[in-house]
């Protein structure tokens, strides 16, 4: 599996996201956000966590407009696997690859602290290594987590059985207590959770790794 981490001025989990990928058995490549092409033959694409541009203008926004983003895109509406982890998640839903928008957290405080989750679906490259309906702890670190959409897009959500994650006990107040969310063809996820904090021993715990492994037998098994 070919993967890409992109980095933009303020991403600081592009190396922690780079390592879990590694783990994983991925061939890794660091992309620069002025760069306007991405690796060739590539099967994955990674947004990872921080403070693109300083989340000046509104989180997320300046990212989607860079350069590389626009190859994204373009990966994404062929077909190829994207997904984003916080920041990586604002960011998609400012490009419109994926629905709803991350608004400040309810509490209007910073929060960084493991969370419990319950896995919504299995029918996705990025939740086949988990069990449907199987809780597990990944760690936050976000001000603007609070998930929003309206009432029609959490239904189709719902019918469509494209939410990912959802909190146990919500944090920052996202509708429907979503944590993670996939586009209509299931290849792009969104999510506000860190799996790549919590998948070593060294970490404290792994249940982060199964996010990986189990990208990686379904790109390398198709």
């Amino acid at each position: 599996m070919r993967a890409a981490v992109i980095v933009f001025p303020g991403s600081n989990c592009d190396r922690d996201m780079a390592v879990a990928l590694k783990n994983a058995g991925a061939d890794v490549h660091m992309v620069w956000h002025k760069d306007t092409d991405l690796p060739d033959n590539l099967d994955v694409v990674a947004i990872p966590g921080g403070f693109s541009f300083g989340d000046y203008l509104r989180v997320g926004a300046i990212a989607a407009r860079s350069p590389i983003t626009q190859s994204v895109i373009a990966h994404a509406n062929r077909g190829g696997y994207v997904f984003g982890v916080c920041n990586g998640f604002q960011v998609l839903t400012e490009t419109g690859l994926l629905p709803g928008a991350l608004l400040r957290n309810a509490g209007l405080k910073y929060i960084c602290r493991h969370v419990e989750l319950t896995v919504e679906t299995t029918n996705s490259a990025f939740t086949t290594g988990y069990a449907q309906g199987q809780g597990i702890t990944i760690p936050i670190a976000h001000h603007d987590g609070n998930y929003n959409l309206d009432a029609e897009g959490v239904r189709a959500l719902e019918d469509q059985d494209r939410i990912a994650f959802r909190y146990v006990d919500n944090p920052n107040g996202s509708v429907g207590n979503i944590a993670g969310v996939l586009s209509e063809n299931r290849r792009v996820l969104g999510m506000m959770p860190h799996p790549e904090r919590l998948a070593e021993e060294a970490h404290g715990g792994t249940d982060g790794r199964p996010f990986f492994a189990g990208l990686m037998d379904q790109v390398v098994g198709a």
